[in-house]
């Protein structure tokens, strides 16, 4: 009995998976279609076509990853706020206003990858979704 109670007090302590700062993934990416505009996303949410915000599989919910297009170095700051993509290859779908930021919205699909900056709403919420603010910048150059 005891060892059946020291056990689970051995993994009730254990948090789960946090997102490593500056963790980098590369791969496809693609951006959700018309469809799944308004619908609930795995956190909740309702899909806005508008908004900075991704599917990611592993990365934990409202984690920020910065995305770069490998072809243009074009990159964006989303929020992780759904799960996906079950698409083969796939790294990241995003949102319509990620897609054009990254000027991927023509060929559907690009190269990416993706680099975890920190965790929260700040930049996601920024007022047009293809602007960015003057203070988060810095964390826009290109993942090499």
């Amino acid at each position: 009995m005891s060892l059946i109670m020291s056990i689970m007090l051995f993994f009730s302590n254990i948090n789960p998976a946090e997102a490593l700062p500056s963790l980098i993934q590369k791969g496809k990416a693609s951006f959700y279609s018309k469809k799944f505009n308004g619908r609930r996303t795995a956190y909740g949410e309702r899909v806005s076509a508008a908004a900075l915000e991704g599917a990611h599989r592993n990365l934990p919910l409202n984690t920020l990853v910065e995305v770069t297009n490998l072809d243009n170095q074009r990159s964006v700051i989303v929020r992780i706020n759904d799960r996906g993509p079950f698409a083969k290859g796939r790294v990241i779908d995003l949102t319509m206003a990620a897609a054009h930021a990254l000027g991927m919205v023509s060929k559907g699909i690009a190269n990416v990858s993706l680099r975890v900056v920190g965790k929260g709403y700040a930049v996601a919420m920024t007022p047009s979704p293809f602007t960015t603010p003057v203070e988060f910048q810095p964390l826009l150059e290109p993942v090499m």
